[in-house]
């Protein structure tokens, strides 16, 4: 997987001519268009959009390319929601990324999306009249490619409760799970591969990434468990009951017991490990 991960990044790196600049964009507007027109036709135009295997291998080929601007949702509510969510994610993605590799990304999540659902209708053909690939799980997956990116970042979940991006991907990540053990218990096995292939997508590109995090993730907790780490924090723990405080400012005297919440930091430009609060830090006379 990391072989593959490195390859995908020198791809996108070698290959800038590939990118599609704002290619986010231009799939919002293919969903807002798709939205209007099956508002208008109450379903009927959308119909000819879904990428349905029967109908492909009768030559009806653009299905291939339209069923990417079906939108995830035609409830007015949800689909402003999800539309405002995938345009944000994407444009994001896109920054952090540059054009070449989000559209590398995008592109092999589409090129899966299109190779499994007519291998469903190949190895069953009780799917070849069903729909059998959709950009959901692709969409939902660029939650876990932006989480990865700015796990800290807080957000309003329902515009009012202040929460970070990595918990709302554990609940994205609980949706996939629930979808894949749902289709397993209708039995649809094939059908638990549309969210799998959209996981496996997302590992692709981030595998390095999740490798090091939690490398770094396993050394933070040796490190914090060592009888070095141990030993500082037992000799500050006698310092603080001998002394009665652990922190005093060189300045003022206020110590961590006479204020709890104030700061303190230790000055590097002093001349010895001289400690100040935070009224103090930045307005001293340095100690040389």
């Amino acid at each position: 997987m990391r072989t593959l991960s490195r390859w995908l990044s020198r791809f996108s790196y070698n290959h800038p001519n590939l990118n599609i600049i704002g290619l986010i964009r231009y799939v919002v507007a293919g969903n807002l268009l798709v939205f209007m027109m099956d508002l208008f036709t109450h379903g009927a135009s959308t119909y000819w959009l879904y990428f349905i295997p029967e109908l492909i291998f009768r030559g009806q080929v653009w299905r291939l390319i339209t069923f990417i601007f079906v939108p995830m949702s035609f409830s007015p509510l949800s689909f402003i929601l999800s539309t405002v969510f995938f345009y944000y994610m994407g444009s994001r993605l896109e920054a952090a990324w540059g054009s070449a590799r989000f559209t590398v990304y995008y592109g092999l999540g589409v090129v899966l999306n299109i190779l499994v659902g007519l291998l469903l209708a190949v190895i069953d053909p009780a799917y070849r009249t069903s729909v059998t690939a959709s950009m959901q799980y692709l969409h939902l997956s660029l939650f876990f490619a932006y989480a990865t990116l700015y796990p800290d970042l807080t957000v309003l979940a329902a515009f009012f409760i202040p929460i970070k991006i990595k918990w709302l991907a554990l609940l994205d990540a609980a949706l996939f799970v629930y979808d894949i053990l749902a289709y397993l218990s209708y039995g649809q096995f094939a059908m638990a591969l549309l969210p799998v292939i959209a996981i496996f997508n997302y590992l692709i590109f981030f595998w390095d990434d999740l490798m090091d995090a939690m490398g770094r993730g396993k050394a933070r907790v040796v490190h914090q468990h060592s009888a070095q780490t141990i030993n500082f924090k037992k000799a500050q723990k006698e310092l603080q009951q001998r002394r009665g405080y652990l922190h005093k400012c060189a300045v003022c005297g206020v110590t961590d017991q006479d204020d709890p919440n104030m700061e303190f930091r230790y000055c590097s430009k002093c001349n010895g490990y001289y400690c100040y609060c935070a009224n103090h830090i930045n307005n001293h006379t340095h100690v040389q």
